[in-house]
């Protein structure tokens, strides 16, 4: 939802009508990508004992010692290279944001302090000791179970210029191919390994393709419908994105239960996780092929100087009586003004960034990519765990809905200041049931309770609010918020096994340590939204870009922080 403003804008009066039934099918197809989204992202939580138990477990075996070796030499080189890039984007967001000489500067800085770090970091030794191989295994667990993510920020980043560039049909076919070709390779790493790295990272590389798939449908799936859909049903059109990607999520979930029936847990293994990431070519295959079928929208095809094939399209969207009048008012608004992203100040750019990183710090991605690990600790066997996972997905599902039909009836700041709380009670006492041994339908409630919080609130609320923040002539900036939230998605997904798995973490508290973290998260969120991030229900685009304008005798930031109204 977040994309609608950032690609569409406000087109004509007269796009009010159209062909239902077309413009239908062609927002499925593109909403085909969003729950790819989904699907791609969840569908480790079924895979990830299994991954852990064939590719990482032997790394604290004495027997295996080469083995470990290799594994985290590799490890070492794989990660520098991963930060690099990282640091590529974040340097040109830097760039874009403060400008080339001082971006170019700081740039320098961190390269010289990264490359320090990665000489010592690839040359330190492998240790001996059991304590130290099962910690840096645990890291190794993080990186190998988030790779997705890694793919996720590289997509995301370069989605802007792939579908100015490409075209937007072209960025969702490139997206299709990305994820079948992952669903394929994460079958069978050791078949398809052309890297000549160990097969746990073939299996890390094509899911970083997966996730690149992951980065460009993020963005462009809701750019297309926007750019298709009439004015009238846009927004409920669009909406429809945060839905599939839950309705994804959700549907992974009974496929890796599915799976799952098939063998006994050495099968799972051995081979079932293989068919769990193989089961995502279905999809995908089904998008790609789609896709021949749909054209190109209009507003781009009209930026490109193309206006006989866009004003086809429009007849077919809209019909021939309205279609020369529409395409007429969207060539009258192609030309968008673009200012430096600090014209309004570094506070909204601030506002953005944190809005992204608390989604994430809360640690809903935890829930969603080790919710059978977390279950499993609970006691829970395998099958049970996965099917918990199911119910999870369903929560998700119904307070995401219920999110979607209040948030403009309760406000963006209620809704986002009650599901923190809501979140914090639920974390803090999901920490205190592992902390205690106190596994029981109580824990289950309590994972319960934090899912449909995030979900009411974090989950599709934060996007409305990253839409609207950002006034239309610095819109672009929207992209340092996606790239802080992917990467914000990634460094939690790393740190949770981490964590969760220290030997004296779990020694001293039982597993709950982390939990709490993300309670004091989900505390922090709340008086960062109540303090700092202004209502927006009832406000047109223009009314919330007035918020942002600097004002002589008080800024932004010192009304925010007084409680008075700017």
């Amino acid at each position: 939802m977040s994309l609608v403003n950032a690609s569409a804008g406000n087109t004509s009066a007269s796009f009010q009508k159209g062909n239902p039934s077309y413009i239908t099918l062609l927002t499925l197809v593109a909403t085909l990508g969003r729950l790819l989204f989904g699907y791609d992202t969840a569908v480790v939580n079924g895979a990830e004992k299994s991954l852990v138990a064939f590719y990482i477990q032997n790394i604290t075996n004495p027997a295996h010692y080469d083995y470990a070796v290799s594994m985290i030499t590799e490890y070492r080189s794989l990660m520098v290279i991963v930060l690099f890039a990282i640091f590529l984007i974040i340097s040109g967001q830097i760039i874009r944001l403060i400008g080339i000489k001082k971006g170019g500067i700081t740039g320098l800085i961190i390269v010289a302090i990264l490359s320090y770090w990665a000489v010592g970091f690839i040359s330190n030794p492998v240790p001996v000791d059991a304590a130290a191989l099962q910690n840096i295994g645990d890291v190794i667990k993080g990186f190998v179970i988030a790779s997705a993510l890694i793919g996720c920020v590289i997509g995301g980043s370069a989605a802007g210029f792939i579908s100015k560039s490409l075209g937007r049909k072209n960025g969702l076919m490139i997206a299709a191919i990305a994820f079948l070709l992952s669903a394929i390779g994460a079958w069978w790493p050791e078949v398809f390994n052309i890297f000549g790295v160990q097969d746990a990272y073939s299996f890390v590389i094509y899911r970083i393709l997966g996730g690149i798939g992951v980065g460009i449908a993020s963005m462009i799936s809701p750019m297309y419908i926007a750019e298709i859909a009439p004015a009238i049903v846009r927004g409920k059109l669009v909406s429809f994105n945060q839905f599939a990607i839950i309705l994804g999520m959700l549907l992974i979930y009974f496929v890796n239960y599915f799976i799952a029936q098939q063998g006994n847990e050495q099968w799972l293994i051995t081979e079932g996780w293989r068919w769990m990431f193989f089961s995502g070519a279905i999809p995908a295959g089904i998008f790609f092929i789609l896709l021949f079928f749909v054209p190109e929208t209009p507003r781009y095809l009209v930026m490109k100087g193309q206006d006989e094939k866009a004003l086809k399209v429009l007849n077919k969207i809209s019909g021939s009586s309205n279609a020369s009048k529409i395409l007429e008012e969207i060539k009258s608004t192609t030309h968008e003004k673009n200012v430096p992203w600090l014209s309004y100040g570094f506070f909204i750019i601030f506002v953005g960034i944190m809005l992204s990183v608390f989604q994430q710090f809360v640690g809903i991605n935890v829930v969603l990519y080790y919710a059978g690990n977390i279950f499993r600790n609970m006691g829970s066997s395998t099958d049970s765990s996965l099917l918990q996972t199911i119910i999870v997905g369903i929560v998700n599902l119904l307070f995401t809905v219920l999110a979607i039909f209040t948030v403009d009836k309760f406000g963006r700041k209620p809704l986002m200041i009650i599901g923190s709380i809501g979140m914090a009670v639920s974390m803090m006492a999901l920490g205190f049931a592992f902390y205690f041994n106190q596994m029981g339908i109580a824990a289950l409630i309590f994972m319960l309770t934090y899912t449909a919080a995030f979900a009411m609130s974090w989950g599709p609320v934060c996007w409305v609010l990253l839409a609207e923040i950002f006034p239309n002539s610095i819109r672009s900036a929207l992209s340092i918020a996606v790239a802080a939230q992917w990467i914000a998605n990634w460094v939690v997904s790393l740190s949770f096994p981490v964590m969760n798995d220290n030997v004296w973490l779990t020694a001293k508290f039982h597993h709950g340590f982390s939990y709490w973290i993300y309670a004091i998260m989900g505390i922090l969120s709340a008086i960062f939204m109540w303090k700092l991030v202004p209502e927006t229900k009832g406000k047109t685009l223009e009314e919330i870009e007035h918020l942002w304008k600097k004002k002589p005798k008080q800024t932004v930031e010192d009304a925010l922080l007084n409680n008075t109204e700017f």
